[in-house]
């Protein structure tokens, strides 16, 4: 019945709601605009709404959607006609959090999806403060489409990694390279370190590896004690330290945040990316031993996704190979498949209605 809420009210209200002119959109207030959207990409948090139980702050039903790319159609007359993509927490700018450098966790922020009606649809409403502008030489390359997914499944890696504090030569571990988790493995070895991808999966870890990646391990059917052991071979066959270990939970499974504590060694760093509702247990005083840091991260800063649209723009991040897209209108088959695994890369809904 849940699902249903959310999906029948994205393929049909909002599908009459929108066949109003471009021109028409009213109700804006100072500083909002109307974004026509090019590409929405399907995030594990929007499963997690649809199917999982998880609260959304907005009551249903609910248009999901926080990874969203556009063109300012309507409203601030600064940013009319201007390519963005809208970052997927978007701050209040003003707070205390905010001047201290943590907007992504202002609590004041408003989530597309989650605060208010998302990007599944043909046109989303949103503050213009802090949207990032989509520079034309960049289109060169990629559609705009295709960069909805800098609002979340790069943009939190790439956050997570400069919190990580990881410096060039340092060993980092990606437990899941999915959708998000492989973007977290490149943008570690572009700072510089020396990546180890784990998966259960052999396709997407040839991909990874493929794409630069320096070792893979397939972790299917292996006790946390073997992986340990293999990480440990691989290290060394790096040539890496064997302590400073910065490790990146993505899979956001139960398996994967057990192994992911029990690769922790001396100076480690293990940073929770992925989610799960699903409760871990684990002996805490390992961090006391060890001195190792546990950071969790959220989102990314609104203030940092010129920064990643940059890594884009240059080239050293490519992103084509990880994105496939589909028509808006087949979001039912396309939330079901995502649900049983069956895309190996990062599904894009393109509106194809008016």
């Amino acid at each position: 019945m849940r699902e249903e809420k959310f999906l029948q009210w994205q393929m049909t209200e909002l599908n009459k709601e929108f066949k109003l002119s471009e021109h028409s959109f009213t109700d804006l207030a100072e500083g909002e605009v109307w974004v026509k959207v090019a590409g929405c990409g399907v995030c594990h948090t929007d499963i997690s709404f649809w199917h999982h139980g998880v609260q959304t702050k907005h009551g249903l039903p609910l248009t999901l959607g926080h990874e969203i790319s556009g063109v300012v159609v309507k409203g601030d007359a600064a940013w009319l006609g201007k390519k963005v993509i809208i970052p997927a927490v978007l701050p209040c700018g003003e707070c205390e959090l905010c001047k201290k450098g943590r907007s992504n966790i202002c609590r004041k922020q408003l989530m597309p999806g989650n605060d208010f009606h998302g990007g599944f649809a043909s046109h989303i409403k949103v503050p213009s403060r802090f949207l990032c502008h989509v520079p034309d030489e960049i289109l060169k390359n990629y559609s705009l489409e295709q960069l909805s997914v800098i609002a979340d499944a790069i943009s939190t890696p790439y956050q997570v990694v400069k919190k990580s504090e990881l410096e060039a030569g340092d060993l980092a571990i990606v437990i899941g390279v999915g959708g998000v988790g492989v973007y977290g493995a490149l943008i570690a070895k572009i700072f510089g370190a020396k990546v180890i991808a784990l998966d259960i999966s052999d396709e997407k870890l040839e991909m990874a590896k493929k794409n630069g990646v320096d070792a893979t391990l397939n972790i299917k059917s292996l006790d946390v004690k073997t992986v340990k052991e293999k990480v440990k071979e691989l290290a060394k066959e790096l040539k890496t330290p064997n302590t400073g270990w910065k490790i990146f939970e993505i899979s956001g499974t139960k398996a994967g945040q057990d192994l992911a504590f029990n690769l922790i060694t001396f100076a480690s760093t293990l940073s929770i990316v992925g989610f799960t509702m699903d409760k871990t247990e684990v002996r805490l005083s390992n961090l006391m031993a060890f001195d190792a840091k546990l950071i969790g991260t959220w989102g990314c800063r609104a203030e940092l996704y010129p920064e990643v649209l940059d890594l884009v723009a240059s080239g050293k991040l490519k992103i084509a190979s990880f994105v496939e897209t589909f028509p808006m209108s087949k979001i039912n088959e396309v939330f079901a498949n995502t649900l049983k695994h069956k895309y190996k890369k990062r599904s894009v809904l393109v509106a194809d209605f008016k």
